[in-house]
């Protein structure tokens, strides 16, 4: 008996757009989950009323004053998706040089394929300073990031955000009248601040999160301190521990909390800093003896992992290689096979040589993406519920369209300026983060 040959169907193809998922979700075409049916609808509709928007950080409470975007013309509100990708394509083409986008690798699939260069925090503060001779740089990301642009950017170059109300939850929960009050606390508790001891050592020195302001980011500039990202947080964690008894970490606790974690730190030397208690709801004896002293802040994103999900990931698919972002909560950490910045994740999904299952803890539309551009593996989101960082979700094509078209007529909208008295300092602490090269994963 002759055997029957068998003809092996391609796997079909990946869509890589988060927002298709979420159309189909809400039409009835697919039974998967979203955290909130809004997200279906054009962000236009939340720009007028307070809060980050639909999405992970829908419930996290915006401070007031938090920047707002005006209203959306109408055309762009009215235009396809197919009409909006034309227009930013011609608009790009009129503009040539003159223009260079940036694209965060959580902007939605609509939003980075336009982008010049996509990338994390870190490599995008360098594509920042890498052409000068663009008269406009558009920061498809969040109000942080786009500060940070036009922090190491020319001062003639224009740093334009596409949506204002592009903010961040994380970022808002460290403001620089809390931290200097901070640092006033710990002056009563550690001594002056600023004078090395004999061996050379302050008693503290400030480490940033790249998601805070560029105020706080000043301000560590003035106190000798220094910007991290989630690449080079443990560079940055060597660097600081070079100069001071311990280290003062804001805003994201857990990224804190899990690369001291890697480097020894017992979790009795991470006392926790909340802003709305004396002495941070620590003791002076906790503050004197501690070596990472925690922001109590968070990312609202990498809040929804959970160790449950991994372990259905284990269970549903034996072999799985479980990678996440540090940002997860300490316990998600220790249950997965790696962590690591956006851009780790990525170079360990390029490096599998063979096909493989991933189930990856970050953000969706990074997790999509690479789930379409690596077909030969298996890659799926830990969380089963789609539901993309709130603010990263706020960049539209349509507001792309607008500020490029914008651009073609003369016109500069939405641009992002740091007044020069921050300006100053908090160069000087994201030089300081520059020249701290990534060395890995936290784990």
């Amino acid at each position: 008996m002759s055997a029957t040959p068998l003809t092996l169907q391609p796997r079909p193809a990946i869509d890589p757009s988060v927002d298709h998922a979420i159309q189909a979700i809400v039409s009835g075409a697919s039974t998967d989950a979203t955290c909130t049916t809004d997200l279906a609808v054009g962000p236009w509709d939340f720009d007028t009323r307070p809060g980050y928007g639909p999405g992970s950080s829908m419930g996290d409470v915006i401070p007031t004053g938090a920047p707002r975007q005006g209203e959306l013309p109408q055309q762009y509100r009215d235009a396809s998706d197919d009409e909006l990708d034309a227009r930013i394509r011609a608009a790009k083409a009129t503009l040539g040089d003159r223009v260079v986008v940036l694209g965060h690798f959580y902007q939605r699939e609509e939003v980075v394929r336009h982008a010049d260069y996509v990338g994390d925090s870190f490599q995008l503060a360098n594509a920042a300073k890498e052409r000068p001779e663009a008269e406009a740089i558009v920061f498809c990301g969040v109000h942080f990031m786009a500060e940070t642009a036009d922090l190491l950017s020319r001062p003639e170059q224009a740093v334009i955000l596409p949506n204002l109300a592009a903010g961040c939850s994380m970022a808002d929960m460290a403001d620089i009248d809390q931290v200097e009050e901070c640092w006033e606390q710990l002056e009563d508790v550690l001594g002056d601040l600023e004078t090395p001891d004999a061996e050379g050592l302050v008693p503290v020195i400030p480490v940033t999160y790249m998601n805070s302001s560029a105020a706080i980011k000043g301000f560590v500039g003035r106190h000798g301190g220094i910007v991290c990202t989630s690449s080079n947080a443990r560079t940055v964690l060597e660097w600081a521990f070079a100069r001071g008894r311990r280290v003062l970490f804001f805003p994201d606790q857990h990224l804190g909390r899990n690369t001291a974690k890697a480097m020894g730190v017992p979790l009795e030397q991470m006392p926790m800093w909340n802003p709305r208690k004396a002495l941070g709801g620590s003791t002076a004896e906790q503050l004197e003896d501690s070596r990472v002293i925690l922001w109590h802040g968070f990312c609202s994103v990498h809040r929804r992992f959970t160790v449950d999900q991994i372990e259905k990931a284990r269970a549903d698919h034996p072999g799985v290689r479980v990678i996440v972002h540090p940002e997860c909560p300490m316990d998600v950490v220790d249950a997965a096979d790696e962590a690591g910045s956006t851009d780790i994740i990525r170079k360990a999904i390029a490096a599998a040589t063979e096909p493989t299952t991933f189930a990856i803890g970050t953000e969706i539309n990074l997790v999509q993406r690479l789930a379409a551009q690596y077909p030969q593996h298996e890659i799926f989101c830990l969380d089963p519920v789609v539901c993309p960082c709130s603010t990263m979700y706020r960049i539209h094509p349509g507001y792309l369209a607008w500020v490029l078209e914008s651009l073609v007529a003369g016109e500069v909208v939405n641009r992002i300026t740091v007044p020069a008295d921050v300006a100053e300092p908090a160069t000087v602490a994201l030089e300081r983060m520059l020249a701290a090269k990534p060395n890995g994963a936290v784990k």
